[in-house]
């Protein structure tokens, strides 16, 4: 069921049509960073107040480590991932750079893990959500999409069809981006097959749409219901 980003899906349609095409660079990465403003704070592109913004402003710290069923997450690991995911690829695999997350962020954070959470278990997630500090995984999350912005501003037509190379990957598991857990080293193989055009229809616009409904479903929940799988 749909709880956000009416007409995101169709732009993302849109995107995918016209991404590879020489031509039409201009205007993919105009509507790459439409869809990416509303996928992030209304602060980090200068928009106007968004669905993101509605969701985040009367949360409580409490909401962000409840687990609503057994088949959920929590809000905080949602963030904390889609934030680590967009840095990994955007930072490393997309631009070559490193990633902004280091040491000064692990302890601003007080984050217990450095991957992107994928495999961690119920109690972890649960443990995760109520350590991590909610402002500055906020504030993380915000520079993350800063930097994808000025990324994807500077990348050319020839750059869309650029396959990940195989060192980059590699530079994401030596700094601890995904660990040797099944369901999470996946994610280097799943990487792999894409190129920079590919990499940009998923961790930073698709995979974030897909969870950010996630959360707003789970809001709906907390505001409706009294009782729940974890908290």
């Amino acid at each position: 069921m749909k709880y956000f980003g009416d007409g995101l899906s169709e732009k993302h349609k849109e995107l995918n049509r016209i991404i590879h095409k020489a031509d039409k660079i201009e205007q993919a990465k105009e509507l790459f960073l439409e869809i990416h403003a509303k996928l992030h704070l209304s602060e980090i592109s200068n928009t106007e107040h968004n669905e993101v913004d509605n969701l985040i402003c009367d949360l409580n710290d409490n909401e962000y480590a409840i687990m609503p069923t057994a088949k959920d997450e929590t809000i905080a690991w949602v963030i904390w991932h889609i934030a680590r995911i967009e840095d990994l690829t955007m930072s490393i695999l997309v631009a070559g750079e490193d990633q902004l997350f280091n040491y000064e962020w692990k302890q601003k954070l007080n984050a217990a893990i450095t991957d992107t959470g994928n495999a961690l278990s119920d109690d972890e997630i649960i443990n995760l959500s109520k350590t991590l500090v909610i402002q500055e995984l906020m504030h993380y999350r915000n520079e993350v999409g800063k930097r994808t912005r000025q990324i994807v501003q500077n990348l050319k037509s020839d750059d869309m069809k650029q396959k990940v190379s195989p060192h980059k990957l590699e530079k994401i598991m030596l700094e601890g981006g995904v660990s040797e857990q099944e369901n999470s080293i996946w994610l280097l193989d799943f990487w792999s097959k894409k190129d920079i055009a590919g990499i940009l229809l998923m961790p930073p616009t698709r995979h974030v749409m897909l969870h950010i409904n996630d959360c707003c479903r789970w809001k709906e929940l907390f505001r409706t219901k009294k009782t729940f799988y974890r908290s």
